[in-house]
């Protein structure tokens, strides 16, 4: 159910939302990895490769529209923060009409060109046949996958990180069981793994419609709350807008590796795939943080407590990096063994040099991307937009930049050094931001603090009382 993140200890805040978000983005992965598994044993390699080369596409097309109701979100969680039940609906029926007008334009899109797509991601032909009919079906799901997600988002926004929770687990059970029936039963080859995907996330957005309606009653929408105005739709796209452009520029320059890997062949797009997996689920928590660092801070900034935000993103930021050093040498050491549940023990020996070299390239410098994920998801939550913006950009040039000049000179190490440059070159300016956003609030914003708030354990030079 709903919680308010502006009383109490932030720490156990913090850990108490996190904790619920981290386990449900497992169950997401491990269906997604389950997928991949499933097709890598049932129908072989290429078509393993296949998925693979569609995962950057995947992230452009649905990671633009995610990322738009990840930022409209962030109004809701504001105005919970807030108080205003009123706002909060129209804030909720605002979203509605945008997530319903994004899945619309992006599956029309992508239903009608899907083959000049690939064409221009230079997929290989060996693998082409199985890419198409695999992402052909997902982006004729487009539709599903937003609402679900923008949904989740919502009852994240309210502090509710384990509804959503309950939810994935179902629907990861569910498409796991749908694989093994749509390939093997129904013998729908890839198409299976793509409609087993689509059918889970259906009943996602099924099972959180019928809860906000039934279990939360604050936010039903009713007949006055759907007449808005163009400033209410003004104040959403500020923030979804740039939110989901960040996503997609950062996408955009996975694309552009997986066109260089495309171009290396199919034993290099199946290491990077493989090992892309393994580092998805480590990064798990690292996101996990930044995604409650969004909600928290939101809720914080709407009810004036900013003495809260500051002292819970140290707190984050502690946790995350410690983690992030932890999780980096266990890589570095067996990430190539955690690698051969996809690619299998009897791989060339040059498809696990290409994973060990992506291990030790990425693992090492994990802390980089923890103090990412926390400061661009706080600065988010505050209705800071332009400076992710301008870290995703940042983080653009330096993809397509190793993928233009590192990747064709010295192959796949080339392509896997791009991530960590792509950190470090978002890294400056998120970090700048945060500190002169802070300076900023903190100067021109009365804040309040409530009784039940420790003030040994907040910043002092942020507290003043209203």
């Amino acid at each position: 159910m709903k919680k308010d993140m502006t009383q109490g200890s932030p720490i156990k805040l913090i850990l108490g939302f996190t904790i619920p978000l981290l386990i449900g983005n497992l169950f997401q992965q491990l269906y997604q990895m389950a997928d991949a598994f499933i097709v890598s044993q049932t129908i072989g390699l290429r078509a393993f490769s296949a998925i693979g080369s569609t995962n950057s596409l995947q992230f452009l097309i649905l990671g633009l529209a995610i990322g738009i109701t990840a930022g409209l979100s962030v109004i809701t969680a504001q105005r919970f923060g807030g108080k205003d039940e009123e706002a909060l609906r129209k804030s909720l029926a605002t979203g509605l009409i945008i997530t319903v007008i994004v899945a619309s334009l992006l599956t029309f899109i992508t239903t009608t060109f899907t083959h000049e797509i690939l064409t221009i991601m230079q997929t290989p032909d060996e693998t082409y046949q199985y890419a198409y009919d695999y992402i052909s079906v997902i982006f004729r799901g487009i539709g599903a996958v937003i609402l679900f997600n923008y949904l989740a988002n919502v009852l994240r926004a309210l502090g509710d990180s384990k509804t959503p929770l309950y939810f994935l687990i179902v629907t990861s059970i569910l498409n796991i069981t749908l694989d093994y029936v749509f390939i093997l039963g129904f013998d729908m080859g890839i198409q299976g793994a793509a409609y087993a995907t689509i059918a889970s996330q259906v009943t996602s957005s099924i099972l959180c419609l019928w809860f906000i309606w039934k279990k939360v009653p604050m936010i039903r929408i009713y007949k006055d709350d759907w007449k808005l105005n163009a400033a209410e739709f003004k104040e959403h796209l500020r923030i979804g807008l740039p939110y989901g452009f960040q996503y997609s520029i950062i996408a955009i320059g996975s694309v552009a590796i997986t066109i260089t890997l495309n171009r290396l062949g199919a034993t290099a797009v199946a290491a990077y795939t493989a090992s892309q997996k393994i580092d998805s689920i480590a990064m798990l928590p690292l996101q996990s943080f930044g995604v409650t660092m969004s909600t928290y801070a939101a809720q914080n900034y709407g009810a004036r407590k900013l003495n809260r935000v500051w002292y819970g993103v140290n707190q984050a930021l502690k946790m995350s990096v410690a983690y992030s050093l932890v999780i980096g040498v266990i890589l570095i050491f067996f990430g190539r063994t955690f690698a051969t549940f996809f690619v299998g023990a009897d791989a060339s020996p040059e498809v696990f040099q290409m994973i060990q070299h992506y291990f030790l390239t990425n693992s090492s410098l994990y802390a980089i991307l923890a103090v990412l994920f926390v400061v661009r998801h706080t600065l988010q939550g505050l209705g800071n937009s332009l400076a992710p913006t301008v870290a995703g950009i940042g983080e653009l040039l330096a993809r397509v930049g190793a993928a233009l000049f590192l990747a064709s000179r010295i192959g796949f190490l080339g392509a896997v050094i791009a991530n960590p440059l792509a950190w470090f070159a978002a890294f400056v300016p998120l970090v700048i931001a945060y500190r002169s956003t802070k300076r900023s609030l903190s100067g021109r914003m009365q804040v309040t603090i409530d009784e039940e708030d420790n003030p040994s354990t907040l910043e002092p030079s942020t507290i003043k009382l209203k």
